[in-house]
């Protein structure tokens, strides 16, 4: 008797369709899958270096699991502001990314020799992170108020954003930061392509960009050698390209199911940064060829999630939200196509993580702050579409 109603209960659960909600289920999976995923790598390729530094193997796992309810906590704040609010006060967020990239200069924690993270005790803040979601907030918001000039005018409603990454950019360098720069300026053009930029605007711009980029790396002979060991990192495996070949060498044991759980041999410290830049590359040994491409699908799962989302915002003029999506949406894209590319050995190194993860608070909080905020512009698209409008709109509609 009780295994017939078992199976009715369950065949009812199965044949019933979900209830209607106001948020995007899939996407909250989609980006704790993720979350799940980088707890398991970082505890797993941190081993090593925890033991060989604190004498404990979970230290880092349990600072990434601090991070992570950090992050939650933050994300379920978050998800009550409203929209508007990242609309009106977007200048005032821009403004505190830009002091705290002064401040970073002046009293920076220095790692490696680059100076890009504040002490804070628990943890160290990156404020290049802040400055991309702040940027993009803002510029979210610019796109909205300025749209006309941006689709008109050059020097109106084009250059001005361009100033303002400038700006940004001109802090960055001085830590270094250069990845952080370009993930921006990447982001950006897209922003204003989405917007309506004219392709001669757009293109010309492009070309400054890709001159700058080059003309950037050609100034610094660190980023030359980063370059050049790129483009062949056997040349000197001992040397500049030692960190590739290594990451290259987790690649290729990884095979098609990799070695099983915690069997990498690369991340007891022949890889450096195996928990945080190049954590992908210990992904890729233990778990092979299907746990790369699985982890991809997840994140470009979120991807097109954001894309979505970002449509369904301009479908019901909800303006801010979908330039924001979109721009979250690129971000993510990109940046994981660059922390990827570079421990394959297809575009040189960078020092971006992967999102949702690799090791890193700031990185960790502030993207989970962005898919909170993808989750809140979903929200008020459901919120919106379940609004009924006014009369005379719908009468002039049919008109």
């Amino acid at each position: 008797m009780q295994l017939r109603e078992l199976l009715a209960s369950t065949r009812h659960w199965i044949t019933t369709s979900s209830p209607e909600v106001l948020y995007d289920r899939q996407l909250v999976w989609i980006a704790l899958g993720l979350m799940l995923t980088g707890l398991v790598m970082v505890t797993s390729a941190s081993f090593p270096i925890s033991t060989r530094l604190t004498d404990q193997p979970f230290h880092f796992m349990f600072r990434h699991a601090v991070f992570l309810l950090l992050a939650l906590v933050t994300a379920s704040i978050v998800l009550q502001v409203p929209l508007s609010k990242w609309s009106q006060y977007g200048s005032l967020l821009l403004g505190l990314s830009v002091f705290l990239l002064i401040v970073v200069l002046v009293a920076g924690k220095s790692v490696n020799g680059a100076s890009r993270w504040i002490p804070l005790g628990l943890f160290n803040l990156q404020p290049a992170e802040l400055a991309k979601l702040s940027l993009f907030i803002f510029m979210s918001g610019y796109l909205v108020r300025k749209h006309q000039e941006v689709r008109s005018s050059f020097f109106g409603g084009f250059i001005k954003p361009i100033i303002i990454f400038g700006t940004l950019a001109s802090l960055l360098l001085l830590q270094p930061d250069l990845g952080t720069v370009i993930v921006m300026l990447v982001t950006l053009f897209g922003m204003l392509f989405i917007a309506g930029a004219k392709l001669s605007q757009f293109l010309a711009l492009m070309a400054v960009g890709i001159f700058s980029v080059v003309a950037l790396i050609l100034l610094e002979p660190y980023r030359v050698r980063r370059v050049t060991s790129f483009l062949d990192p056997w040349e000197d495996p001992f040397g500049s390209g030692y960190q590739l070949t290594q990451s290259l060498m987790a690649f290729g044991r990884g095979e098609w199911l990799g070695q099983g759980l915690g069997n990498s041999i690369q991340k007891l410290e022949y890889l450096p940064e195996a928990h945080t830049d190049f954590v992908f590359a210990v992904l890729a040994e233990e778990l092979g060829f299907v746990g790369v491409v699985l982890v991809l699908m997840l994140i470009f799962s979120l991807v097109i999630k954001a894309i979505l989302i970002g449509r369904k915002a301009f479908e019901n003029d909800v303006l801010f939200g979908g330039y924001l999506a979109f721009g979250i949406g690129i971000w993510f894209a990109f940046q994981t196509l660059v922390n990827v590319g570079a421990a394959a050995g297809m575009v040189p190194t960078k020092g971006l993580t992967l999102p949702l993860i690799s090791y890193g608070g700031s990185s960790l909080i502030i993207m989970t702050v962005a898919v909170a905020i993808l989750l809140r512009v979903d929200f008020e698209c459901r919120i919106s579409s379940m609004t009924p409008r006014p009369k005379k709109i719908a009468d002039d509609e049919k008109k």
